[in-house]
């Protein structure tokens, strides 16, 4: 159910409708309201946007690493309609080691915005066709974007490079 503020939101309320138990929680922001969606019904959920709500384009994926929190991460999806002129804001609520299903048979362009989160937050996506690091060497250890990596990074050689 959305909050009364909400029950005019395109978006809130077809998702409300196509997907009872989707959504659970939405915060009104200034730049209009983010959906919080239950990490099993994304790839569901994300198909409707784009097929039924005209959301063409996955304009980007993020984390937010909320250490020493349980859960302790929330990915984040923008999307965007260019035929609508209108953006959606979903958040997931992830725990560490938990894996989020992969957008990428969805829309193309989520394969390195996913890399990129992984590599950084160590967030895995489940069913990625290429999930490796993107940004560090692969033999990297740890996750640079983390709240509990080092201030100072760890060391690290760069002579047999």
């Amino acid at each position: 159910m959305l909050p009364e503020t909400l029950e005019n939101d395109a978006v809130g309320t077809a998702l409300t409708h196509a997907f009872p138990g989707a959504i659970v929680e939405v915060k009104q922001e200034v730049d209009g309201p983010v959906f919080y969606i239950d990490p099993a019904q994304l790839v569901s959920v994300c198909i409707y946007l784009k097929e039924e709500l005209n959301f063409e384009q996955l304009a980007g994926v993020t984390a937010v690493d909320w250490w020493p929190a349980v859960p302790r991460f929330e990915v984040v999806y923008l999307l965007h309609s260019y035929s609508d002129n209108r953006r959606a804001r979903l958040m997931l609520r992830v725990a560490e080691g938990e894996e989020v299903d992969s957008l990428c048979g969805v829309w193309r362009g989520a394969n390195w915005y996913e890399r990129e989160v992984f590599d950084l937050f160590g967030i895995p996506f489940r069913n990625h066709p290429n999930l490796e690091r993107i940004m560090m060497p692969a033999d990297w250890e740890g996750h640079p974007l983390r709240k509990d990596y080092p201030v100072h990074g760890h060391k690290y050689s760069y002579q047999d490079e």
